[in-house]
């Protein structure tokens, strides 16, 4: 279809993504096939009265999302779509029930991955991804985490950062080597389910200590130091998994002192630390002896990269724990690391997290457009939403409710410490990130906010 030109007369936001955008919806729906000739550049500009750039960067975008390819004078063409690899189904999601990233449209992830690994395995010293790594992480992935967590003020060094496969590797390493059944960690009511499920294979006591809008309150956490003996501090500062609460500097400056004077082992879990725009300076900056810092990839840019970096109060500790995740997970997927780290050391990794970052602002403010304020706790540069589900309301039947429409929700009770309490059975973590599109993930929200109204509880029905 050598005519090919898209209306984007409604299109809001730049006119090289509308152009970008409307090439791949039509390439799905069958307007445009694999090998067919587009317009050239000059010609389609004329035709949509843009300017020149435009069109060169729609036709940029749409190779590197790969719809298209260039073939010198002959101009640009629909590209085959790609095999699926064995064992994995088209379109398939994934686990939906995880809180990923959102996927941007127009996003560039795939396309520099690609390009940093062909970059880096055309090098004569790229043999080294397809071996086994020593303990900790190779010199070169440990001086990018130390570069990463160094601009967060963080006291660290290449012998102290430990580069983990992913975050709850790191988090296995730390139960392994520092605690014993019947130690107890203080935690909020609500805490992530992959450490409630090492507390529980440890056999380790969480005690639930009392929260407000500021995170987690340091008298009650005092109070309860004092009553009785507490090893460890579990705490994901930054909009928090699942409440999204983010602790202000004051807050964590006097969880800093008491994690101090009661000598309090800390795991500063700062998962989503990279997301704002404005960090608020970690705890482990502010408490350096006693905090095991851990940075992930997975909820920053992707979790198919499976890389993490994990910092030790002191080198002694950080070589002792250096075994037990090798003897876990033998290492992060090494070819995965030196991508990372090398997309640090050339700004690529910051230039990524702003699109994830940029695509969660825009889904936050689908999410204030379709549900009432005083439904849902939320950050801007977050992507999941800590809702309400209302009084008799059913919050596992609405997350089946919204299944269906591909939004994620997981009730409230998978989180909450103390379940016999039943302090989180009206709540639901919806997340608005992973490959749900904009148009889908409005409509999913618009249902969420007719079934959490007081009447909707006696309607959801499922067959």
């Amino acid at each position: 279809m050598q005519g090919w030109i898209p209306d984007i007369s409604a299109a809001r936001g730049p006119k090289y993504l509308a152009i970008a955008e409307a090439l791949s919806r039509d390439i799905d729906a069958g307007t445009l096939r694999p090998g067919e000739r587009l317009l050239p550049q000059r010609a389609l500009a004329e035709a949509l009265a843009v300017d020149l750039t435009t069109v060169t960067r729609a036709y940029g975008e749409a190779q590197r999302l790969g719809l298209i390819e260039g073939s010198g004078r002959r101009g640009s063409f629909v590209r085959a779509k790609a095999v699926s690899s064995p064992g994995i189904s088209p379109g398939d999601p994934g686990d939906v029930g995880m809180n990923a990233p959102p996927e941007a449209f127009g996003g560039t992830l795939a396309a520099a991955f690609r390009d940093c690994a062909s970059a880096l395995l055309s090098s004569d010293s790229m043999a080294l991804p397809f071996q086994y790594q020593r303990s900790g992480g190779g010199s070169g992935i440990r001086q990018a985490g130390v570069e990463l967590l160094a601009a967060r003020n963080i006291p660290c060094s290449e012998d102290s950062v430990l580069v983990a496969a992913g975050g709850q590797n790191a988090l296995h390493a730390i139960f392994s080597a520092e605690f014993s059944a019947g130690d107890v960690i203080a935690v909020c009511a609500f805490a992530y389910p992959g450490l409630l499920a090492l507390a529980r294979r440890f056999g380790v006591e969480l005690i639930a200590i009392a929260s407000d809008e500021g995170g987690m309150d340091p008298a009650a956490l005092d109070e309860a130091c004092a009553a009785r003996p507490i090893r460890g501090l579990y705490i994901v500062p930054t909009n928090d998994n699942p409440t999204t609460v983010t602790m202000p500097l004051e807050r964590r400056e006097a969880i800093a002192a008491i994690v101090n004077k009661h000598d309090l082992l800390l795991i500063e879990d700062d998962a989503y630390g990279f997301l704002p725009r404005n960090p608020v300076s970690p705890i482990a900056s502010l408490a350096p002896d006693n905090t095991w810092y851990i940075a992930s990839v997975s909820k920053a840019l992707t979790p198919g990269l499976r890389v993490a970096w994990l910092r030790a109060p002191d080198v002694a500790r950080a070589w002792r724990l250096a075994a037990d995740m090798h003897e876990t997970a033998i290492m992060a997927p090494p070819l995965n690391a030196a991508v990372v780290a090398e997309w640090i050391r050339t700004g690529t990794f910051e230039k990524l997290v702003g699109e994830v970052r940029s695509e969660a602002r825009a889904r936050q403010a689908i999410a204030r457009k379709c549900l009432p304020n005083e439904a849902f706790g939320s950050q801007d540069d977050g992507y999941h939403l800590w809702v309400a589900a209302g009084d008799g309301a059913h919050p596992q039947h609405i997350a089946d409710a919204l299944r269906q429409h591909g939004l994620s929700a997981i009730p409230g009770d998978a989180f909450a410490v103390d379940r016999a309490s039943n302090s989180g059975s009206a709540m639901l973590r919806v997340s608005i990130g992973g490959s749900i599109s904009r148009e889908r993930l409005q409509r999913g929200l618009i249902l969420l906010a007719a079934l959490i109204r007081p009447e909707a509880s006696r309607r959801v029905s499922l067959v």
